[in-house]
């Protein structure tokens, strides 16, 4: 999941400070690491330089906390030879998620002659950090994304009711990202359900029980070493109790659940472009890379294609679920692959869920 918190404080030594060796030898160098910009992520002078603002603005910057879910991050308890793959899965999509924020939800206000435009703009600098505990000692991969208030050659902050907006939409995207890149990248294989609760495949559920994340005291801020960290996971491992592993739909893994899709736009009187992406990412039940998403959504919905900012066009729910195209072609499959306009799959069919009715 995605978290925004707003920053008031250019004091980044709560990030540099922590060396994270809970990842040692499992991630790509050390806990930062820029997506735009430079400098030694060690240096909190360097890392300050991200957060940009106005004299006017108390606001300098967002921390964007951008967790794995739960299933996931135990991978890298249970299968410690294959965590660099989930932490690089990771990483690719909290890349992916940033660049449609930045795309989408970054935009400063613009008003001239009475009107309210809203202008494109585009950070100047963006560090991230890439932890793999919370303050319990449980596997937490997750990452916290430093960006600006103010975007590059902006004489204003940008406008945040848009990036929280957004980040709904940001959230899906890196889900579905993280699921395909999982399976890109290690042999596990990640997937979502239709009350959007996701699973790994063939790992048990009493392994979300045993590392849950819920407690009733925040926790101290400890720097674990990546030795007390192993040790510290094998006696909780000493305590799990199976519950039992949760059934992958069947059929083929680059197939939308669309009834999922259409769910997700239920109760909308209109509908935005980010609303589609995000309800197109969740049905993706196995997952698909961002672009792919977006690449899907500006073909099947031209008119939004250039939407942005809080006011973006908007489309009614019947145009959204394509209900005509769906009554004109009838049941047939979704192929998120090689998809060139909407169909829609009928379950009454006796079958698996990828046989194609021709």
């Amino acid at each position: 999941m995605i978290r925004l918190i707003v920053r008031r404080s250019r004091d980044a030594t709560y990030f540099t400070n922590d060396a994270a060796h809970e990842l040692d030898s499992l991630r790509d160098g050390g806990p930062g690491w820029w997506m735009r910009g430079g400098g030694d992520t060690r240096d909190p002078m360097a890392v300050e330089r991200v957060f940009t603002s106005t004299e006017r603005s108390k606001v300098v910057g967002y921390d964007l906390v951008v967790a794995a879910p739960r299933p996931i991050s135990v991978l890298m308890a249970l299968d410690p030879l294959q965590a660099p793959g989930v932490i690089s899965a990771h990483r690719a999509s909290v890349a992916a998620s940033l660049d449609y924020l930045e795309q989408r939800a970054v935009v400063v206000r613009d008003r001239r002659d009475g009107d309210d435009r809203e202008v494109a703009a585009r950070w100047e600098r963006i560090v991230s950090f890439t932890h793999g505990l919370n303050r319990h000692g449980e596997p937490h991969l997750h990452d916290h994304v430093l960006v600006g208030a103010r975007p590059q050659g902006s004489r204003s902050v940008l406008d945040s009711r848009a990036l929280f907006a957004h980040a709904p939409t940001a959230d899906a995207l890196y889900r579905s990202s993280l699921r395909h890149e999982l399976a890109q990248r290690t042999s596990w294989t990640a997937w979502r359900s239709f009350n959007g609760i996701e699973h790994v495949l063939g790992v048990d559920e009493g392994y979300r029980a045993l590392w849950g994340g819920h407690h009733q005291g925040r926790g101290e801020k400890l720097t674990w070493q990546r030795a007390q960290t192993v040790e510290k996971w094998r006696r909780d491992l000493e305590r799990f109790e199976p519950e039992g592993v949760v059934l992958a739909p069947r059929g083929e893994r680059n197939q939308l659940d669309e009834h999922s899709f259409s769910a997700q736009l239920e109760g909308r009187h209109d509908v935005t472009r980010r609303h589609l992406v995000a309800a197109w990412a969740n049905a993706a039940d196995f997952g698909q890379s961002t672009k792919s998403v977006s690449d899907t959504i500006d073909r099947l919905y031209p008119e939004l294609r250039q939407s942005r900012g809080i006011r973006e066009q908007t489309i009614g729910v019947a145009r959204a679920r394509m209900i005509g195209q769906v009554r004109e072609r009838g049941a047939r499959p979704v192929d998120v692959v090689e998809l060139s306009d909407w169909t829609q799959r009928s379950r009454e069919r006796s079958g698996s869920w990828s046989e194609r009715s021709r």
